[in-house]
């Protein structure tokens, strides 16, 4: 049975593979990461503009510019003022003055300004109710707002004032009343905006309800031949929805149609990243086409769009302070207040106010990755407070603060602990925010490092809970009295790439006990098992068959390590765990019978969540499943979404490859099972173990499928796909160098080498024991042998099965090595 390899692939490839395959020009495409909702965008040639919504945090309305669509990078802060909550803005040009109106406080407002990248002017004030506006210019040449509920206002020729009442000239689309939205009956009809094109005015709305259900928003349009009306809903309505939970994207909503300088159509709208409210809503992109009779659908054949330069695209978020103001990354939280800054040498000082984060000064920044740590040095002033936060709103925050003699904890808003501190007045702090765990650490030169709290949970910490509309944000926080002083603020993606690895971990079960057993190796070549050879996880208290095998282990792109087992004891009639020798009749189900597998997902190695599944259970389809054997778990880039592939069979039929694609908690399966691979001569195909590999010659991403064939005995072969999910090319040479029969591929590189390791179980010796092949290319091999009898070796475990291997931190693996000494000891 099956295994694992865990290659990591450097994320400037990935993006590279998604704009040179067919395939991997599906979409949406993110835009801007984090809390970016409400996108506004314009044109001008072949320069774009866009901005959001910055609701209480000032200065706001950030400007992006881009020429290409997909690399954004802000140019200016619209918005200095602040008069509540800004939202829903709409950004447009008119007779070469750029204009931005928006709502907030109850009331609409418009800033304009004659260069886009400022200065912009205070705001004024319009005599309209109502939210969302979006401005058109009528068939009489006359400007109009329109605003939620489908109403207009007229406005002036300048357009700083509403000349005239409101009036309500559209009602919306009516979606199915099935549909789980927001609203109670409320259509939640909101955020028109409108286009002129081909003779018909086009209105682009959102409708449903902005969050709540994964379901409930979406994107509807409707045309007319004047402003006023009437209009005609499309007949290709919603434009955008989320139609399941199983979506890598909620509430898509809220979007604004774009054509560029070659003629292609876009809408570019916001939504939620499933499981990762806190960020907010972000931004994202997909291709439209526009039908003969003058409607617009989505498009599934757009060509491909550039992959995002990391050195052209996004707001750096850290800062050492050493400028002369505050960077357009910083905003105010409920304030706009420059004065209370001021630079120098030592950093950025901060007057305090307040005395706790629901009152303090706030100054944050915009979180755009699942995974994040942010570092910074702290000075106190007298009777002063200093912290690093994640900031939602006054009720709904964690961190660290400290005034010199005590660290306090807040694990939710007010939920707080305080413990003494060593550091008085001068430290470090440190937050890493883990896929909405967090851990905070405190140091006195920014070294070493002394952990205060972890696995603070902040994923409830959103709109959902507790309303506004914001996201979970970054804080520096002053308080009491006096300044703060901060130097060298960092923020850094934490999910590791390969320049952080520099251990291997491998997974393996034994015959034994069919439980769960772990190495570690510092150099790839010796491995060491954890709790002296003994299992760290016992087989029957996870598994329905009181065992698990072909345990294969994945760091998925949250950061987080998902590990998929077979539910299956061979042994179990010996050991007592049932009175036959396989679950079902042998004669009708095979050897080996199973319906099912153990699904786990830890952030640090040590707490797992567990789910067992089974596929029998799904359809009837699938009732009778002779197997589900060695499950394996991959990233599909293009679907954005995990995927488990496995070898499954029907009664006593041939085995095959399959895969379906799992949830982002790896507890539940959301699609039917699909053929991965099948041996084309039919014979069985087990065991499959998938490496996506750069082709440098061809320029695209490859993916090297390694796999077992039951064809004059048991031996381990490859196909190489252009894609993940199929396509594999039938090679028919042998790639282990075994005699003897061996299954369970798993390849794995050495960390900061061109080098892949293939490992195999040999199960055609007693003992039992791992083989191991070397390439640089995937064409030519390398031979090192087996598990002590060559460059391979084990200190102190025998007879391995089914083994996979994945890289880790130093920290990560001192960490698990030192958890698992701990319970040696005691």
């Amino acid at each position: 049975m099956n295994s694992t390899r865990i290659s990591k692939l450097i994320l400037s490839l990935l993006f590279l593979c998604l704009v040179t395959t067919g395939r991997a020009q599906t979409f949406p495409r993110l835009l801007l990461g984090g809390d970016y909702p409400d996108p506004s965008i314009i044109r001008e040639g072949k320069d774009f503009y866009m901005t959001n919504s910055s609701f209480n945090y000032a200065p706001g309305l950030l400007v992006w510019h881009s020429t290409d669509l997909v690399n954004w990078t802000p140019i200016a802060r619209a918005l200095h003022a602040l008069d509540g909550s800004v939202y829903a803005p709409d950004l447009v040009k008119y007779k070469g003055r750029y204009y931005i109106y928006y709502p907030a406080a109850g009331a609409n407002y418009v800033v304009y300004a004659d260069n886009i990248r400022g200065p912009w002017s205070q705001p004024v004030k319009l005599d309209l109710t109502g939210i969302d506006p979006g401005h058109v210019v009528g068939e009489d040449g006359k400007r109009y707002l329109y605003v939620d509920k489908g109403a207009i206002a007229p406005l002036s020729d300048d357009g700083l004032k509403v000349t005239g009442p409101k009036k309500t000239v559209y009602e919306g689309w009516q979606f199915p009343k099935e549909w789980k939205t927001e609203g109670n009956g409320d259509m939640f009809l909101e955020g028109p905006k409108l286009l002129h094109k081909d003779g018909y005015y086009y209105m682009v709305s959102a409708e449903g309800g902005t969050a709540g259900p994964a379901t409930s928003h979406m994107v509807v349009v409707a045309r007319s031949k004047s402003v006023f009306g009437p209009w005609e809903n499309s007949p290709y309505n919603p434009l955008v929805h989320t139609y399941s939970a199983s979506d890598p994207w909620w509430s898509k909503g809220h979007g604004t149609l774009i054509d560029d300088a070659e003629g292609n159509w876009w809408v570019v709208y916001h939504a939620y990243a499933q499981g990762y409210h806190t960020l907010g809503r972000q931004t994202l992109i997909d291709p439209v086409e526009w039908t003969a009779d003058g409607w617009v659908k989505l498009r599934h054949d757009a060509r491909p769009l550039p992959a995002q330069d990391p050195e052209k695209h996004g707001l750096e978020l850290s800062d050492d302070f050493t400028g002369k103001q505050l960077g357009l990354q910083w905003t105010f939280w409920k304030e706009y207040a420059p004065e209370s800054l001021s630079f120098g040498k030592d950093g950025m000082s901060v007057k305090a106010k307040g005395k706790t984060p629901a009152d303090g000064r706030l100054l944050m920044v915009t979180a755009t990755d699942k995974n994040y740590e942010l570092t910074t040095e702290i000075a106190l002033g007298k009777g002063n407070t200093g912290g690093l936060l994640l900031f939602y709103d006054e009720k709904a925050y964690a961190g660290v603060a400290s005034d010199g003699k005590t660290f306090t904890i807040y694990r939710n808003g007010e939920k707080a602990e305080t413990m003494p501190s060593d550091y008085h007045k001068h430290f470090h702090l440190r937050l890493l925010n883990r896929a909405n765990r967090v851990t905070l650490s405190a140091s006195k030169d920014g070294k070493s490092w002394k952990e205060l709290a972890t696995d603070i949970d902040v994923s409830g910490l959103h709109h959902n809970n507790h309303g506004g509309f914001y996201a979970l944000r970054p804080a520096l926080l002053s308080a009491g009295k006096g300044r703060t002083t901060f130097r060298n603020f960092t923020y850094r993606d934490a999910t590791p790439q390969e320049k952080d690895m520099a251990a291997y971990l491998m997974v393996f079960h034994q015959d034994e006990d069919h439980c769960l057993h772990a190495a570690i190796s510092r150099d790839g070549y010796t491995f060491t098992a954890l709790n002296d050879g003994k299992p760290i996880i016992a087989g029957d208290t996870i598994a329905d068959q009181k065992g698990i095998r072909d345990p294969h282990i994945y760091r998925g792109p949250d950061g987080g390590f998902y590990l998929a087992m077979t539910d299956l004891h061979i042994y179990a009639q010996r050991d007592g765990y049932r009175d036959t020798e396989w679950e079902r009749d042998g004669k009708a189900y095979g050897w080996g019978n199973n319906r099912g597998l153990v699904l786990m997902k830890s952030f640090d190695l040590i707490h797992w969540t567990r789910t067992n599944i089974r596929f029998d259970q799904m359809s009837k389809e699938f009732a009778q499943i002779g197997c589900a054997w060695a499950p394996e778990t991959v990233y599909d880039p293009v679907t954005g979404r995990m995927m488990i592939y496995f070898t499954m069979r029907f009664g006593t039929e041939q085995n095959r490859l399959y895969y379906v694609y799992v949830n982002q908690d790896f507890n539940r399966i959301e699609s039917t099972p699909q053929i991965l691979f099948e041996y084309p001569s039919g014979a069985s195909a087990i065991d499959g173990d998938i490496t996506p590999i750069w082709n440098e010659e061809r320029q695209k991403m490859e993916y090297h499928l390694f796999y077992v064939a039951h064809e004059s005995g048991s031996g381990i072969k490859q196909a190489v796909s252009d894609r993940i999910d199929g396509g594999y090319r039938f090679d028919p040479r042998w790639i282990d160098f075994e005699p003897v029969a061996c299954e369970a591929p798993n390849v794995w590189k050495r960390i900061g080498e061109d080098k892949w390791v293939l490992m195999y179980d040999i199960f055609g010796i007693n003992p039992h024991n791992f083989g191991f092949v070397e390439t640089s290319d995937f064409v030519h091999f390398k031979n090192l042998g087996r598990f002590n009898e060559g460059v391979m070796k084990t200190t102190n475990f025998r007879s391995p099965k089914h083994g996979a291997v994945i890289h880790l931190t130093q920290e990560e693996a001192d960490r698990l090595e030192n958890y698992w000494n701990g319970k040696k000891q005691k």
